[in-house]
């Protein structure tokens, strides 16, 4: 057998789809566990309240605990950066290589590693979220060259409550955002369940489907040079070569 590899992922506190989500996702790869470590996120808004549940010492105190388990990598699974801008994802990746020296990634930064991998498509954002927050991420996106030309979104605040939003609603607005004929989707949310949907969209709709939750166990596979390829039912992502 392989020797182990631990994957450690920042769980926003009110999440439960990523974590069962992750763990399925694993089934086929033996070799490979996922550990968890929480801090406290309760709503989505653009509100200080809200914003302030992102400050990076709370993170760095989670991404600590997760050293103690000695992972291989530490990912943020979360979507923060989509509308607080990736540069905060990439200063949170540098403080918890020098607080743990472990290896960091998140989901907003593979996203866009994978959308520079694949020729910056025009993207149709799905997500959970509401109207400011959509706005957003869609200007944040489109300044760093990545254009959401099609979206669509639901209106939910409470992050809890992003996990009762059922696949076929989630796959009903993939498919929406792709008859407006953009060239990939992406799911931008942790905690909604994309990801066991999206294989059989991409092969409904003819473009790629990229799930958060995808997305941040991509990127850590990547980082711990697991072959991604292995993953075979969840999407064509995971045939992607991390550059």
């Amino acid at each position: 057998m392989s020797a182990p590899v631990r994957l450690g992922m920042l769980t926003p506190s009110s999440n439960t789809v990523l974590e069962p989500m992750t763990t399925a996702m694993l089934a086929g790869l033996p070799e490979v566990t996922a550990h968890f470590s929480r801090f406290k996120v309760t709503e989505i808004a653009l509100t200080d309240a809200a914003l302030g549940q992102f400050d990076d010492s709370e993170i760095l105190r989670a991404a600590e605990l997760l050293a103690h388990a000695k992972v291989d990598v530490i990912a943020w699974n979360g979507t923060s950066a989509s509308w607080l801008g990736f540069d905060r994802d990439e200063r949170l990746c540098e403080r918890i290589r020098a607080a743990t020296g472990i290896a960091a990634c998140t989901s907003v930064l593979a996203f866009r590693d994978i959308f520079e991998l694949t020729g910056r498509p025009r993207i149709g954002l799905v997500t959970p979220y509401i109207d400011d927050v959509q706005n957003r991420i869609r200007a944040n996106w489109a300044a760093s060259g990545y254009a959401c030309p099609a979206e669509r979104h639901i209106g939910l605040q409470d992050n809890f409550s992003f996990a009762t939003v059922g696949e076929d609603e989630i796959a009903a607005l993939v498919r929406a955002v792709a008859r407006d004929g953009v060239e990939a989707a992406a799911i931008v949310c942790t905690n909604m369940r994309g990801a066991p949907r999206v294989a059989a969209l991409e092969r409904e709709t003819g473009i790629p489907v990229y799930d958060s939750i995808a997305t941040t166990l991509w990127k850590c596979l990547a980082l711990t040079g697991v072959d991604t390829a292995r993953l075979k039912d969840w999407g064509s992502l995971f045939a992607l070569k991390a550059g």
